[in-house]
C-alpha cells in the first residue's frame, strides 16, 4: 500500500485559520514587533494545528530583499491588437515614486491564461527579491495570482481590482460614480437613446462602469434599453462590430458610451465607414483617455482614468512600511471634446 501525500499548508491557509493578513503571519513567522499577544497566540496555534513549515526563502525574503518593486501586469502580447498607452502611463507612475525612494521598478507582463502562472510569478518574486509588488488589472481580481503574491510574503498592492478587499492594500478610481456622470452629461445634450458597450468581463473594475451607466439612467429617468448594451471585449475591432450592431437598428441610438477608448476608436471607424457623422448624427464617448483619443477627428470625449497617479501612489504604499491596510480611491475626470454634441432631431 503506498504512502499517503498531503497537500503542504501555505501561509494563506494560516491565515485563513487564524483570521489575519498574509502581513500578520509573515511578522509572527519572522518574529517581527507590534504584533499583539492575542494576534501572535492565534497565529502559532494555526500554524501547530496545520504543521505549517515556512519555505526557507519566502521566510528570509524580508532580510534580503532587493530594493526593486515589481509591476506585474496583463501581456499585451496575447491581444491581437495591444494598446500600449494603458501600459506606459502605470509605468511613467511607478517610475516617479521610486525614483523618489531610491528603488528601481522591474516590468513584467504575466499572461494568466497560462498554465503554472503562478508558480511563474511566485519564482519571479523570490529570485528577484522584489521589495513590494504591484498587481494591475485585471490581474489585479485574479485569487490565483494573488495568492501566489501572498504565499512569498511579499508586500503588494492591487490597482483597480473592482471592489474593496479585506486586508489588502488597493488603489482605485471611482470607476462607477464617473461613468454616472458621463450618461449626466449626455442627457445635459437631449439623448434619450444612450447605448452601452461593455468590456472584458474578466476586469471587475470595468464592469462598474456598466453600473454606473445604469445608475445614470435612472437618475436621467431614462429606460435601460436592453437592445442598447452590446458585449465588447476592450478590442478596438469589437467596438467597430458593436458599432455595426447598434447602427443597424430601425430605432438606433444617437449617443454610445464606450467602457474603453480602443473601442470608441471602433465605433468611430465603423460610424464613418457607415457614412453616419460624429457628433451630428451620432454622439460616441469612451473610457480611460489614451493617447489615441486626442488624436482622433473629431478628438474623443472621454473619462480620464488617473493610472499615472494610481500607480504612483501604489509604490508610495509599499515603501511606506507601516505595514497598514489601505482603499486610496483616486478620482477620475471627465474630458468633454468634439466628439458629442447635441441629439439629433429625426
Amino acid at each position: 500500500m503506498g504512502q499517503q501525500t498531503t497537500t503542504r499548508a501555505t501561509i494563506f491557509d494560516v491565515a485563513q485559520r487564524a483570521s489575519v493578513s498574509i502581513k500578520t503571519v509573515s511578522r509572527v513567522v519572522n518574529r517581527e514587533p507590534n504584533v499583539r499577544d492575542k494576534t501572535r497566540q492565534k497565529v502559532e496555534q494555526a500554524i501547530a494545528e496545520l504543521q505549517y513549515r515556512p519555505d526557507s526563502s519566502a521566510r528570509n525574503l524580508a532580510r534580503q530583499r532587493s530594493h526593486l518593486i515589481g509591476l506585474i501586469y496583463d501581456d499585451p502580447a496575447a491581444y491581437e491588437l495591444p494598446s500600449s498607452g494603458y501600459i506606459i502611463r502605470m509605468q511613467q507612475g511607478a517610475l516617479r515614486a521610486c525614483r523618489e525612494r531610491m528603488h528601481e521598478l522591474l516590468i513584467h507582463p504575466c499572461n494568466p491564461r497560462e498554465r503554472g502562472v503562478g508558480a511563474t510569478l511566485r519564482n519571479l518574486i523570490e529570485s528577484a527579491r522584489l521589495a513590494g509588488v504591484v498587481l494591475a488589472p485585471p490581474l489585479s481580481n485574479m485569487t490565483r495570482l494573488v495568492r501566489a503574491i501572498q504565499e512569498t510574503g511579499t508586500p503588494f498592492v492591487r490597482i483597480s481590482p473592482g471592489l474593496k478587499v479585506r486586508n489588502d492594500r488597493c488603489v482605485a478610481t471611482n470607476d462607477l460614480e464617473i461613468s454616472a456622470d458621463m450618461v449626466d452629461h449626455l442627457a445635459s445634450l437631449g439623448h434619450e437613446r444612450i447605448a452601452f458597450i461593455s468590456g472584458d468581463d474578466t476586469h471587475l473594475a470595468v464592469g462598474n462602469r456598466y453600473d454606473g451607466y445604469r445608475e445614470g439612467l435612472r437618475r436621467n429617468g431614462l429606460k435601460l434599453i436592453p437592445e442598447l448594451v452590446v458585449a465588447g471585449d476592450n478590442s478596438f475591432d469589437s467596438g467597430a462590430a458593436a458599432a455595426r450592431q447598434l447602427l443597424g437598428l430601425d430605432a438606433r441610438p444617437t449617443a454610445v458610451f464606450c467602457a474603453n477608448d480602443d473601442m470608441a476608436a471602433g465605433v468611430v471607424r465603423a460610424a464613418s465607414k457607415l457614412g453616419v457623422s460624429i457628433p451630428d448624427q451620432i454622439s460616441v464617448t469612451g473610457f480611460d483617455d489614451i493617447v489615441m483619443a486626442r488624436q482622433m477627428d473629431p478628438r474623443l470625449t472621454t473619462i480620464r482614468q488617473p493610472l499615472a497617479r494610481m500607480t504612483e501612489r501604489a509604490v508610495k504604499m509599499l515603501l511606506q512600511g507601516d505595514g497598514s491596510d489601505l482603499f486610496e480611491c483616486i478620482p477620475a475626470e471627465l474630458k468633454i471634446r468634439e466628439s458629442t454634441g447635441p441629439a439629433p432631431r429625426y
